[in-house]
């Protein structure tokens, strides 16, 4: 049996790592997994690219780069919702890789990648595609997030994130070209929590289509726990406070990761504690620079942005608590990985986080966009009588659900079905 991924880079953001990672879960089971990117970052030899050539590389970034410049004279100013649009994109079905397989699994594919004028070429193919839907972007006019808007229920228009919003605006005819493409492709759709399954049922573009929920996997041998104390004290933390750990901060304006929610929270905590809130420091990850930090309430120190996942695995295990005030996510790799390695988790009740997290269980499921349900949690994972249990708790959740294999063999056994359904031979793998 073999497989190949299409994405638009090689492990930058969650759909790219989630991407790597089940190809690798795959190629463990023995299954022809490869994995070919719009554009390519690194360096790593197994992932292909489309691009053959310097020029061709250059040309690519330019598209990528053009797109967003393009975007903003379109968007409304302020608005930070990621949004896509469809000017460009590039045909993929002749390279070999492509046409060798017997499954084209599909993950994220925007940024000049496949617009639906190229997603619609891939019937030429005649094989069974599986979509991966890591953010809404497939079955909506053109955001990622949606938030509370609905018009993806609908046929798009009247988009909130335009400048010019009506009937016909670009929303509803992205969400034309995306309809008439998906009218002449046949394609099953791979849902990682159960929040994107409803969406995605929920939605006028892709409510027909067949749709089974997989979540996504990670390393369980690199995000795994370690003693907290030795790796505090090897990142330098101090042993002997309560260190909650959390990922990129890039602005209070910031609306999808929910910066300002975290930031209330933190004065409220403050407040709880009082003269105990010494006893309490906040590390971040992931920072790019210090140019637009916001102000903290609590001591807060800055480890930059970690390329490593053993560091990576090393800084959740020295954390105590992991917090995530993100209003709108799919099945976020932070919590997975935290869990994975026996830190507990606070976070609002929205997207795909509470298939992961058991409200006072392996974490906290606060109140959406409460401040104070957020603070509460944290005072509550603080003032918990038995961390190792809530430890031991959350990395099971992981392993339980989430684990290499378990998420290999439920790709396989779609994987067969389609080439069952397509008529098509079973060749190779484990399991044929």
């Amino acid at each position: 049996m073999k497989i190949v991924h299409l994405n638009t880079y090689d492990g930058n953001g969650g759909a790219g790592r989630a991407c790597l990672r089940l190809s690798k879960a795959l190629s463990d089971q023995n299954i022809n997994s490869k994995v070919i990117v719009h554009y390519k970052f690194g360096k790593n030899p197994l992932i292909g690219t489309f691009n053959n050539t310097l020029l061709q590389k250059t040309y690519t970034a330019a598209t990528i780069v053009f797109e967003r410049i393009l975007a903003k004279r379109l968007l409304k100013p302020m608005k930070r919702t990621p949004f896509s649009f469809t000017w460009f994109g590039r045909s993929v079905i002749h390279h070999p890789d492509v046409k060798a397989a017997d499954v084209v699994h599909l993950h994220w594919v925007n940024h000049s990648f496949l617009n639906p004028a190229h997603l619609t070429e891939l019937k030429k193919l005649n094989k069974p595609i599986v979509w991966t839907f890591h953010d809404s972007n497939a079955f909506t006019g053109g955001c990622h997030v949606r938030y509370t808007c609905d018009h993806f229920v609908r046929q798009c228009g009247y988009c909130p994130l335009l400048k010019k919003a009506d009937a016909d605006d670009a929303s509803h005819q992205i969400w034309e070209q995306k309809h008439e493409a998906y009218q002449q492709l046949n394609f099953n759709i791979v849902a990682p929590s159960a929040w994107m399954l409803s969406s995605v049922l929920l939605s006028s573009l892709m409510k027909d289509k067949p749709v089974l929920q997989i979540p996504n996997t990670l390393e369980t041998d690199v995000f795994k726990p370690s003693d907290k104390a030795a790796a505090k004290k090897n990142l330098g933390l101090p042993e002997d406070k309560f260190i909650f750990l959390t990922g990129f901060m890039p602005s209070r304006k910031d609306l999808h990761k929910g910066t300002s929610y975290l930031l209330e929270s933190l004065e409220l905590l403050k407040e709880k504690l009082g003269v105990k809130a010494t006893d309490v420091e906040l590390v971040v990850f992931g920072n790019r620079d210090a140019k637009d930090i916001p102000d903290f309430a609590i001591k807060t120190s800055f480890l930059g942005t970690i390329s490593n996942d053993e560091k990576l695995a090393l800084c959740y295990a020295a954390a105590d608590a992991f917090l995530i005030p993100s209003l709108e996510d799919n099945l976020p790799y932070t919590v997975m990985e935290s869990l994975a390695c026996g830190t507990p988790v606070v976070a609002f009740t929205t997207g795909g986080i509470p298939d992961m997290v058991q409200h006072q269980q392996n974490g906290y499921l606060a109140e959406y966009r409460s401040s104070k349900s957020f603070a509460d949690g944290m005072e509550w994972i603080i003032n918990h009588t038995d961390q190792p249990a809530l430890q031991q708790q959350a990395r099971e959740a992981v392993m339980n659900k989430y684990a290499e294999n378990l998420i290999a063999e439920k790709h396989i056994g779609l994987y067969q079905q389609v080439l069952q359904q397509h008529g098509q031979p079973i060749t190779g793998g484990p399991h044929v």
